[in-house]
């Protein structure tokens, strides 16, 4: 079904400078939004699709989707909820304590955490005692969180917002920002309410996937469409000189395939960004992780890669070998999407999230199964959907392993594990 209008607009410059010197090139096809799963078959022939497509700023280097979906229908009804990974869980215990040892948050600081999904990092904050608020656009989950014992306030935030709770709550010792900011079709606002909200000693901390580490690993499924932005150290010096913040650390993290956690303080406090920050960004510009080169190399290579899964599922459906997923992530539903894979080469998929499973996936149309059903199920071969958690997973399902299952990973290259 063609694309709706009234959700759908599609930028002329870029998000960070402005500037429309853009470049595509990564097209990945019209797309069933990633996170919009369907309910039943009847469904199916009804449902939208837009364009996903991967442009280049030229002027300030940044990579982004210039197709906007109205975050009303991307974000007000949520399936992604953050406390479901053993994984996640312990990043958001060592997040907490770096931040609550860095910023110095005594009992009456106050942490606030913008798209603050069920708490659960928010939580890990709470077991150190300090005050916290959570700020989450997705009625359903923030009901989640306040009922778990995390105030949220049911709101998009931006710039007015961030002015608005401090007036409110008070300042913040730390204001923070995970796996968002690239969701925001203007960052800038964005970390304009951070600046807002901010104690004169506080922090703005944003964690992002790493465009060095999406294109190294060849991570093509984390385009969707709510991720506007793909950062890299340099484009994010850019929106934050641009919001009044300065970046006074970066730490790289392993979670999501590749992040980076900034650190940025107001720029009347801190005149410059940190020295290893500005040489962060010239080792990006040297390597040319994102000139225009090295960018259609990564197309080239992505075309590559669906060719070699689809090839290595048609092999096995060939053979009679069963196959089943692993997880229903919104990177799996672009990667299901973009490969064309469909319910005859992939029957069926689990996971854990009670709010997906018996669900179909978007563009695909691939039921959803509690994990449990792997087992019960016993298929020769899993493809696991969900790599960025592959380890977990695999801890997780010995027991299928041991049955003589083996595991597919599909990216960077599909392979037999």
């Amino acid at each position: 079904m063609p694309s709706n209008p009234a959700m759908h607009t599609k930028r002329a410059s870029c998000r960070a400078c402005g500037g429309r010197d853009l470049e595509l090139f990564l097209p990945l096809g019209d797309v069933a939004l990633a996170n919009s799963f369907l309910r039943s078959d009847a469904e199916f022939a009804s449902e939208p699709r837009f364009p996903l497509d991967v442009y280049f700023c030229r002027t300030c280097s940044m990579v982004q989707l210039l197709d906007v979906i109205d975050p009303e229908a991307l974000f007000r009804n949520y399936l992604y909820i953050t406390g479901t990974s053993d994984t996640i869980a312990r990043h958001n215990v060592g997040y907490a304590k770096t931040v609550v040892e860095l910023v110095g948050i005594g009992a009456q600081g106050l942490v606030v955490e913008a798209a603050s999904n069920d708490g659960s990092l928010l939580k890990c904050f709470q077991a150190h005692g300090v005050r916290v608020l959570g700020v989450e656009p997705a009625t359903n989950i923030a009901e989640q969180a306040s009922a778990a014992g995390v105030p949220t306030v049911n709101e998009f935030f931006g710039a007015a917002k961030g002015a608005e709770l401090r007036a409110q709550h008070g300042p913040a010792k730390a204001v923070i920002g995970n796996n968002v900011l690239a969701h925001v079709d203007d960052p800038v606002d964005f970390l304009r309410g951070f600046k807002a909200l901010l104690d004169h000693d506080g922090l703005a901390i944003c964690e992002v996937p790493e465009l060095a580490e999406f294109v190294e690993r060849l991570e093509y499924d984390t385009v969707y469409h709510e991720h506007l932005s793909y950062f890299s150290v340099t484009s994010l010096m850019r929106v934050c000189e641009e919001a009044g913040l300065r970046i006074v650390r970066v730490d790289h993290v392993p979670v999501h395939g590749g992040s980076v956690r900034m650190y940025a303080a107001p720029v009347e406090r801190v005149r410059e960004h940190a020295a290893d920050v500005v040489a962060m960004s010239a080792r990006e510009k040297s390597t040319g992780i994102a000139a225009p080169e090295r960018l259609r190399s990564f197309a080239r290579d992505v075309e590559a890669q669906r060719a070699g899964l689809l090839e290595l599922l048609e092999k096995l459906h060939a053979e009679g070998k069963s196959v089943g997923g692993y997880g229903a992530p919104a990177k799996g539903n672009t990667l299901l999407n973009y490969c064309g894979i469909t319910t005859r080469l992939l029957p069926w998929t689990v996971d854990k999230s009670p709010l997906k499973v018996g669900l179909f996936a978007p563009g695909s149309h691939i039921p959803v199964l509690p994990s449990s059903e792997l087992l019960a199920r016993q298929p020769d071969y899993c493809l696991i959907l969900a790599w960025n958690f592959a380890d977990e997973i695999r801890a997780q399902q010995a027991e299928y392993a041991r049955r003589g299952g083996r595991f597919i990973l599909p990216i960077p290259r599909a392979r037999i594990v």
